[in-house]
């Protein structure tokens, strides 16, 4: 069926909106959870975190590709800048692709990215600069600080069923 990128900063909320998704989406459905590919990695031999970084989001999308082409819809639920779509789109070829980028302000990402059960993240000034990175290009974001994920996840399958997240 297709890709949904389901983006934005550390902290946007994408995995509870993900949970919320994935009972709205028709057919098969398939999630894929991007922070669970970091474990994968054993050892960066000596590589920078921003290094390793496109390795990762190559892979989930090459592991995506089987998934789609046998009728799912599948979300990749990962923090991935919009700059990354060209590599995606190379590697999907002709499986559509949606990107949805949520992106609540910077000090709710800082609030949630602390108040994390697992991982929790107490110096949120390293990703500033990641945050910005969601700030790039004319995708169009959802930005609503205060709604609840089953509100978020309702726009996005309604956006969705529209063509309003189709990457080209």
């Amino acid at each position: 069926m297709g890709v949904i990128f389901l983006s934005g900063p550390v902290g946007a909320g994408k995995t509870a909106v993900a949970q919320a998704l994935l009972p709205l989406l028709s057919g098969p459905v398939s999630c894929i959870e991007g922070d669970t590919f970091w474990t994968f990695i054993r050892d960066g031999g000596g590589r920078r975190l921003q290094e390793n970084f496109p390795v990762l989001v190559r892979s989930m999308t090459a592991a995506a590709v089987p998934f789609a082409r046998s009728g799912f819809q599948v979300i990749i639920d990962f923090s991935v800048p919009p700059a990354y779509l060209p590599t995606a789109r190379k590697i999907l070829k002709e499986v559509p692709l949606d990107f949805v980028l949520l992106r609540p302000s910077l000090e709710v990402c800082v609030q949630r990215a602390a108040s994390r059960a697992q991982g929790a993240i107490t110096d949120y000034a390293m990703l500033k600069d990641f945050y910005a990175r969601f700030e790039e290009g004319s995708i169009q974001s959802l930005c609503d600080d205060h709604a609840a994920p089953a509100l978020l996840a309702r726009q996005i399958a309604d956006g969705l069923a529209q063509g309003r997240f189709r990457v080209p």
